[in-house]
């Protein structure tokens, strides 16, 4: 499966140039934004790491080594990039126990910045924004072009797409997901299950969102769409009267595609025909995710860009910085401006 396939036309036009991101793990930072105060006391113990060249789940893996704690005692909020330079928050359950030496977990790829206690582990999902910074570099592309592109972005947001990495090389993880689904079977290891499952979740909203941006209506809201704020998982239908809120026009509220599961949607118009249309021609997928005991729910189609700034340290790079909403992808930012040259990864980093 192609880019296009799997998420569909971009929102802005075709790309104003093409660079390379991530020829380093330094050209591409991740900070998460986690608005809980913290206690200072308690029996769980969180811990802000910086890691580089780190999957979450190995840096999970690897402070539990050290604290000598199982892996379950571990909490994060979100998966990171592992070809990336990130800080995120893990927790540690640890009563009636006393700080443990994790110096063992640290090396050149883990550092651990900071460490607090609290009275609650951290929960899945609990960060509100990650913020980064990135670098686009060996840019080949018309400046006054970017500008332009990035202003428009800056004003109006972008398709709110899944981004690749969430389907796997070629898009192996909905290919493996549409195998499970026509045998009506579910993977038995839970990790596997829960990846098929996001895939083939994620690669349906792709679809329904591909053809709201091919109508040039992902970024306005029609009659019987399902709408929501920013940072809200709540909705509410959309008559003539919400569709000209001016929330809509700040970039605070949005209108939503599907998230398919159990339930029936209750978007009504032209919305409600593309997704009958979408479930008749994805019926195993959309029945395998109903009767895998997801639930419907829905995710917004604009994907608003927040304190956008861009400046050139070097003629051919471009350095990006912005804050996204938890559970969205910096990599659908750059799509919408360059088309992206492969770069091997080098363990040395880069001089920022």
């Amino acid at each position: 499966m192609n880019e296009l396939e799997l998420l569909g036309p971009r929102g802005h036009g075709l790309a104003c140039g093409t660079a390379v991101l991530k020829a380093c793990a330094e050209d591409f930072q991740v900070d998460e934004v986690l608005d809980i105060p913290l206690a200072g006391e308690g029996e769980h113990l969180w811990l802000w790491v910086e890691k580089r060249g780190l999957n979450t789940e190995d840096a999970a893996r690897r402070i539990a080594r050290a604290a000598g704690v199982p892996l379950r005692m571990i909490s994060y909020a979100g998966l990171k990039d592992r070809q990336a330079l990130t800080r995120q928050w893990f927790s540690l359950h640890l009563p009636g126990q006393a700080d443990p030496d994790l110096s063992a977990a640290e090396g050149p790829s883990l550092g651990i910045l900071k460490q607090v206690r609290h009275k609650r582990k951290l929960q899945r999902g609990a960060h509100s924004a990650n913020g980064f910074t990135l670098r686009l570099t060996q840019l080949v592309a018309d400046r006054d072009a970017l500008a332009r592109r990035l202003q428009a972005i800056a004003a109006q947001g972008v398709p709110n797409y899944y981004g690749l990495q969430r389907f796997g090389h070629g898009g192996g993880n909905v290919l493996e997901a549409r195998r499970f689904a026509a045998s009506k079977a579910l993977p038995p290891q839970r990790n596997i299950r829960s990846r098929l499952l996001s895939a083939a979740r994620s690669y349906l909203f792709n679809q329904s969102l591909a053809e709201r941006v091919s109508a040039g209506t992902w970024n306005q809201a029609l009659p019987g769409d399902l709408l929501a704020f920013t940072d809200s998982r709540s909705f509410f239908p959309a008559g003539e009267a919400e569709c000209q809120d001016p929330r809509l026009g700040i970039l605070d509220l949005h209108p939503t595609g599907p998230l398919w599961g159990e339930g029936d949607s209750a978007a009504g118009g032209d919305q409600q025909v593309l997704e009958r249309r979408l479930a008749n021609a994805e019926r195993d997928l959309v029945a395998w995710l109903a009767e895998a005991g997801m639930a419907h729910e829905r995710r917004i189609l604009r994907l608003p860009i927040g304190g956008l700034t861009w400046h050139y340290p070097e003629p051919d790079i471009l350095q990006l910085e912005f804050v996204l909403p938890a559970g969205c992808f910096a990599t659908v930012l750059v799509r919408e401006l360059v088309d992206l040259l492969p770069a091997g990864q080098t363990d040395n980093p880069c001089v920022f």
